[in-house]
């Protein structure tokens, strides 16, 4: 149950995420909410590493917004201008 409510964070964050975000997409709809999930699974494993959530807890909301934001970020440095 635990993945399936990362995976439904994960979804809401890339929306948010893309919204917070300046600039152009190079990604679409799909590729933004791929990158949410990622971002929640991201905040999900090094929260835990950093001793901030429990073992099966899933990250929060805010967590979650700024890995997204972070991997937005590094998708778009490296798809850059073609």
């Amino acid at each position: 149950m635990t993945i399936l409510w990362t995976i439904l964070i994960g979804f809401v964050v890339g929306i948010v995420a893309k919204f917070l975000t300046p600039g152009r997409d190079p990604g679409g709809f799909i590729i933004t909410v791929l990158i949410g999930i990622a971002g929640s699974f991201i905040a999900t494993y090094v929260g835990a590493a950093m001793g901030w959530y429990q073992n099966g807890q899933p990250a929060g909301f805010i967590a979650a917004v700024l890995g997204s934001i972070v991997l937005l970020l590094v998708y778009r440095m490296l798809t850059g201008k073609r």
